[in-house]
């Protein structure tokens, strides 16, 4: 019996390693997205790591404090995003004529897709939270370079060219015009 090398795993345990566990698929399928979505929360869950082990240098407790916001905040942000691909799976954007006989199933698709739209929603007051608490006047002169984007984000918000809450608002309107229309139709119509 031949024996390769051990295997050398880690059970993760820390935000920053179950954030490391999400990843961006080149076709985001239902099962990937739901596989990140889930990654994602066990983060949100989970204890930071050591700042020694951050995903930026942290050199002391203002750093640490500013760089667990950004932290959250993201993991928010990318939470939202997952649940916006996942929605956008089940959302029908349009009730044509002859999906008729499909109504039903469609008006199904659109329980699952409002359903990932509200969890979204959820996740942008708590980022938007995250962001204004990063976004402190005792953190102004803090920057994190590694993380950088994280700060982007957190501007953004603040200045309200980053707001996933007017984005979802307007999915869930769209979503509700589709549904009346298919609510209206008739199966025998085609």
């Amino acid at each position: 019996m031949l024996s390769g090398p051990p295997l050398n795993a880690y059970l993760a345990q820390y935000k920053e390693q179950f954030y490391r566990l999400y990843h961006l698929h080149y076709i985001q399928y239902p099962d990937d997205t739901m596989e990140n979505i889930y990654w994602l929360e066990k983060a949100l869950k989970a204890d930071f790591a050591n700042p020694l082990y951050a995903l930026a240098l942290i050199e002391d407790e203002v750093q640490w404090e500013k760089y667990r916001c950004l932290f959250m905040m993201h993991l928010n942000l990318k939470l939202i995003e997952q649940y916006l691909f996942l929605g956008n799976k089940w959302n029908k954007r349009n009730a044509y004529f002859y999906n008729a006989p499909w109504k039903e199933e469609n008006l199904e698709s659109l329980k699952t897709a409002e359903a990932c739209f509200r969890a979204a929603l959820y996740y942008w007051k708590d980022a938007a939270q995250w962001a204004g608490k990063a976004r402190e006047r005792r953190f102004r002169w803090i920057s994190l370079e590694q993380v950088q984007f994280w700060e982007d984000e957190a501007r953004r918000i603040e200045d309200k060219t980053l707001d996933y809450e007017g984005i979802i608002s307007r999915e869930l309107e769209l979503l509700q015009r589709v549904r009346e229309t298919f609510e209206a139709m008739d199966e025998n119509t085609y």
